[in-house]
């Protein structure tokens, strides 16, 4: 047997453009799931700020606690998933509920005024909106983890394939990015926030029939452990199946309630995320062999690490966007962007440069030059933190609004470098270093740990202007911007140089898993 055909044992055999032929649905599901999600995000900080007319702290805080909540339901939906469900329904299930977030978002409801110092806002409406919120963290919950780990189903265990895998899935996200940047943030803009938030729903519709006519291209690989067992009446009458929806729905309920009280989230996700790691520790020294428990370490030591940098990257929806509206010029010359629609640089960014670090890495890994992911982690925090402390600088140059493009251009083609080392790598890690038996989990556990990034990253937005709750006033404080940004790019900077300290020991632990 060749080196080739043993490297590919276990792949799916049937393939596309020397792919795995599942990794297309996988793409284009993906690419709408993202475009609903990211379209709705790029308008959601300014929905909240002018439409609603709470403050930049109180819809800082709104946006953390909805984003982390976003990333905190993936454990569940994973657990789920491979014990009971399989990775398709999951993924259909929350693709459901998706639809049915985004379309609800479209009825806006109407303006918020601000009447002295008090606002009046339709209670209602409100009530409605968080409700919206809720669909959409539920769905995600099912979907998010899942259709990752549907993607590392369709490689070997050695496959040297499953990295660029993982890169062209990543390409996808980004594509469904970049277009909702332009097109949902600009017609919500421009047009009205429920004509953005409506194409968004359009959007997560198309991605739940592209999945639904595409299951049979996976091939089995996504199916349910034990299908009898599934549909065995448990209780009343309803199978696990139906228990597992009808779950969904007591989950929205909580969601709902949740994201309304935002400090409640913080603990939540920082108490949730330190019992997981904690149940994988000790399950790493109770059930596994030594190498096995060594990589789980690495895993999760990686995890946590990036916690300061998911932070760091979630400021584009929040103070970025904020700042974008408030300070910038962003009259390019031949068009004008709005506020929203500048997030737009990221995604460009990685459809861009994706296929450049893709063959990259190749091209190192055959010269033996390829860094590490521990290393591949230090440099993403090393780039990001480089990228706020250039911009906490051009912040400072000039007073008042109109300052330079230039800047935003800076801050996310740092991040967006940064990212492209970091995250599908990460992802890819999760799926080597996992054992079998807790793939999902761990794949849940890097977005609790991402959820809890998220919070930390409205948190702090909060901290860039956070007088006058209540108020009316979105407005930042541009001083504090600079300080907090100028504080959190040298915070970044040295746990980059702590990883690049922890790298050879990490390597060790891997036990040749590249």
């Amino acid at each position: 047997m060749s080196t080739v055909e043993s490297s590919t044992e276990g792949s799916q055999q049937r393939e596309l453009l020397g792919h795995p032929i599942g990794l297309s649905i996988c793409f284009l599901t993906e690419m709408w799931e993202r475009f609903s999600y990211y379209g709705m995000r790029a308008l959601l900080i300014l929905f909240l700020t002018k439409h609603f007319l709470f403050s930049a702290g109180e819809a800082s805080l709104i946006y953390g606690a909805y984003t982390g909540l976003v990333y905190m339901l993936p454990v569940v939906g994973g657990y789920l998933a491979d014990r009971y469900l399989g990775s398709r329904k999951a993924v259909t299930y929350g693709a459901i509920l998706l639809v049915a977030g985004h379309i609800s978002l479209a009825f806006e409801g109407p303006q918020a005024i601000l009447s002295g110092d008090a606002v009046e806002r339709s209670e209602l409406h409100v009530s409605i909106f968080f409700l919206s919120l809720a669909l959409i963290i539920t769905g995600v919950g099912f979907l998010k983890a899942n259709i990752s780990t549907i993607v590392g189903a369709l490689y070997g265990p050695n496959d040297p394939r499953r990295d660029g895998g993982f890169t062209i899935f990543y390409m996808g996200i980004n594509l469904g990015s970049l277009l909702a940047t332009l097109l949902v943030a600009g017609i919500g803009e421009t047009y009205g926030w429920g004509y953005g938030f409506g194409l968004a729903g359009i959007g997560m519709l198309a991605g739940l029939v592209v999945f639904w006519k595409g299951q049979h291209l996976l091939e089995g690989r996504a199916d349910p452990p034990n299908e009898e067992e599934l549909k065995k009446p448990v209780f009343a009458g309803l199978s696990t199946e139906w228990l597992i929806y009808l779950g969904g729905i007591v989950a929205v309920v909580a969601m709902w309630w949740l994201v309304q009280h935002q400090t409640l989230v913080g603990t939540l996700l920082g108490g949730t995320g330190g019992l997981m790691l904690l149940i994988v520790v000790a399950y790493g020294f109770m059930k596994c062999t030594k190498e096995e428990r060594e990589r789980l370490f690495v895993a999760s030591i990686l995890i946590v690490f990036q916690v300061v940098f998911w932070a760091l990257f979630e400021q584009q929806g929040s103070s970025l966007t904020l700042l974008a509206d408030q300070q910038f010029n962003r009259d390019l010359g031949l068009f004008t962007l709005t506020a929203a629609q500048v997030q737009t640089m990221n995604p460009l960014f990685i459809v861009l440069f994706a296929p450049v670090f893709a063959w990259m890495w190749v091209k190192l890994s055959k010269r033996g030059l390829e860094p590490s992911t521990p290393a591949k982690f230090g440099i993403a925090m090393l780039l990001v933190g480089i990228g706020y402390l250039l911009f906490s600088y051009g912040l400072g140059l000039t007073d008042g609004p109109g300052k330079s493009f230039f800047w935003l251009f800076v801050i996310y083609l740092f991040m967006t470098l940064a990212e492209l080392c970091l995250s599908p790598v990460g992802l890819s890690m999760i799926t080597k270093l996992s054992v079998a038996r807790l793939v999902g989990m761990m794949m849940g556990m890097w977005f609790l740990f991402t959820a809890f990034a998220n919070f930390v990253a409205g948190f702090l937005s909060s901290l860039t202007g956070a007088e006058g709750h209540g108020s009316g006033s979105g407005e930042l404080s541009v001083p504090a911007t600079i300080d907090l940004f100028h504080s959190v790019g040298l915070l970044a900077i040295g746990i980059g140089v702590v990883l690049f300290i922890l790298t050879p020991l990490l390597r060790k632990w891997m036990h040749g898993v590249h």
